[in-house]
């Protein structure tokens, strides 16, 4: 396989390199592009930012070109963030072939989450892949490795109980949110600040508790629509402060990149959840009195443990998901090899056919019929190989014969499907966007 992940999660980075490194590809959406490759997804969320990219299969080292790009993706980083190449080779962990496509079907099911089997991440892969697919960017097998995402993420949903109970780091916040405010949803003021896709879930979530009395903010000019299209107010942009003091609950989910500060916040007593990456809220605000500030880290932090078995039995789907999708890539590769195969046989017949017809003997149409038919059948043994070879996952043993006993190192796909054919991947319907 030609295809590779930079990864930097919560598993292994904070918060805040995560937050750098997602802002610098936000701001320069193609610079992963410029670095040569055949395709990439980005995948970026509040805990996390992967790349996903192919390099050019007909590169001679792929392993030599996958480490120049992620040199070359690392030195971009570095010119646009205040991390120097050191820490973003530590930060980025990088996978390739195989374990890429395992650890990619393993974040679409939710396992790699804060709270594990959370059902938000599948959504978040959902857009990734779209967006690539809008830039023309999503090359053939990326396309089948998040299609593959999909179908596991579902078969995970539908056979385990992980996310049963729509557990997220949302619906954690207002957990925590629930335990530390007096009344009811029904008599809370809520200020929503933001109108991206953290923004839509919080109002879903708060809805679902009975929430009715909602206010949204934006930095931008889309609270209004954003507003009404899910039945709540929009705040105007000079009322900032006056909600802020009548809001119970304040839910950053912005990221706008210009915290609030605490000469910003009226005074009283206030619970603040900052849910975006790039904090909505200057940490000096949790020092203010009466006022308490709920970070990520302490919402992620107080994530719960998942059920051994049901855990158990989730990454037994993924790890099968993750073998049926080898075993399909390397039956595409035979079917690449299968075709070398015959080119190359045919380029050696019309040549020595070339030769019999130059003599002009009488029986050369009774001779070609005759080494066409001898071809055919020297064919037939190395063709019904391949598919016997492809179902035992032993591909590479023919890949590795024919580059033997022919030279043939087959790279590209006789027929590659346009990646505008394919429509964005239909994630299980109970994710939120």
């Amino acid at each position: 396989m030609t295809i590779f992940s930079l990864v930097a999660s919560h598993q292994t980075v904070n918060l805040t390199t995560i937050a750098q490194i997602s802002q610098a590809l936000a701001e320069s959406p193609d610079q992963l592009a410029d670095c040569g490759l055949a395709g990439e997804v980005l995948l970026s969320t509040c805990n996390r930012i992967e790349i996903y990219g192919q390099v050019q299969a007909d590169s001679p080292q792929p392993s030599q070109e996958i480490d120049r790009v992620r040199q070359q993706i690392i030195q971009k980083l570095a010119q646009q963030t205040s991390l120097d190449t050191q820490e973003l080779e530590q930060a980025f962990t990088l996978r390739t072939g195989q374990q890429a496509a395992h650890h990619l079907l393993t974040v679409a099911a939710g396992l790699e989450s804060a709270i594990v089997g959370e059902r938000e991440i599948t959504g978040q892969v959902r857009r990734a892949l779209a967006q690539a697919q809008d830039k023309g960017r999503a090359s053939s097998q990326l396309v089948r490795l998040f299609e593959q995402g999909a179908q596991t993420a579902k078969k995970v949903g539908q056979q385990t109980s992980l996310g049963s109970q729509g557990r997220s780091l949302v619906s954690l916040a207002l957990d925590m949110a629930h335990q530390q405010l007096p009344g009811s949803w029904q008599q809370r003021r809520v200020l929503v600040i933001g109108t991206g896709a953290y923004a839509g879930a919080s109002l879903a979530a708060l809805q679902e508790r009975g929430c009715q009395d909602i206010w949204v903010y934006s930095h931008s000019d889309r609270a209004v629509s954003f507003a009404h299209k899910r039945g709540v107010q929009p705040v105007a942009p000079d009322q900032l402060y006056q909600q802020l003091e009548a809001a119970d609950l304040v839910l950053g989910c912005s990221g706008s990149g210009t915290p609030l500060t605490p000469q910003e916040i009226p005074p009283g007593p206030r619970l603040i959840i900052d849910l975006a990456l790039t904090r909505d809220f200057a940490p000096e605000v949790a020092n203010l009195p009466q006022v308490r500030l709920l970070s990520l880290d302490e919402i992620r932090l107080a994530a719960p443990q998942e059920a051994g078995q049901d855990l158990s039995f989730a990454r037994t789907i993924v790890d099968e998901a993750a073998r049926d999708y080898q075993l399909k890539e390397e039956a595409r590769q035979l079917d690449t090899a299968i075709v070398s195969l015959r080119q190359h046989s045919q380029q050696i017949l019309e040549e020595q056919l070339a030769k019999v017809k130059s003599q002009n003997l009488p029986e050369s149409q009774e001779l070609e019929k005759a080494m066409r038919q001898l071809v055919q059948a020297l064919l037939h043994t190395p063709t019904v190989r391949a598919r016997q070879l492809a179902r035992a996952g032993q591909a590479q043993d023919y890949l590795a014969g024919l580059q033997a006993l022919y030279g043939l190192n087959p790279s590209q796909p006789p027929a590659q499907t346009s990646q505008h054919d394919h429509q964005p991947t239909d994630f299980p319907s109970g994710d939120r966007p």
